[in-house]
């Protein structure tokens, strides 16, 4: 499972993309006025980040503390990275069973 969440090609660059958004976002709100910056590691890990807003809007009435918001973002990347590592490992795998040399 950790190897399809992580460690492949695919799934390590979408990782880098969307460690690389909160970083961003850290430093904008640390540095200066954030404005919406950040809205990406939301969009970035969309879908599965508006599922997590949305149950946190159920739960504490449009007001989900941080370290929901923070959690929701984390998961939805893990669970991303993993369909992304999935679909890589299906996509080798056909690649392997049309490759084969015949026998004859």
């Amino acid at each position: 499972m950790y190897r399809l969440a992580v460690a492949n090609p695919a799934s390590a660059v979408y990782l880098g993309i969307v460690g690389a958004s909160i970083v961003f976002e850290m430093a904008a709100a640390l540095l200066s006025d954030p404005g919406i910056v950040g809205v990406w590691p939301f969009l970035l890990t969309a879908p599965t980040s508006l599922v997590t807003v949305t149950v946190g809007q159920v739960l504490w009435n449009d007001a989900s503390p941080v370290w929901f918001m923070t959690a929701g973002v984390v998961f939805s990347a893990l669970v991303q990275s993993f369909a992304l590592g999935a679909v890589l490992e299906t996509l080798r795998a056909r690649r392997r069973v049309f490759t084969r040399p015949s026998r004859g």
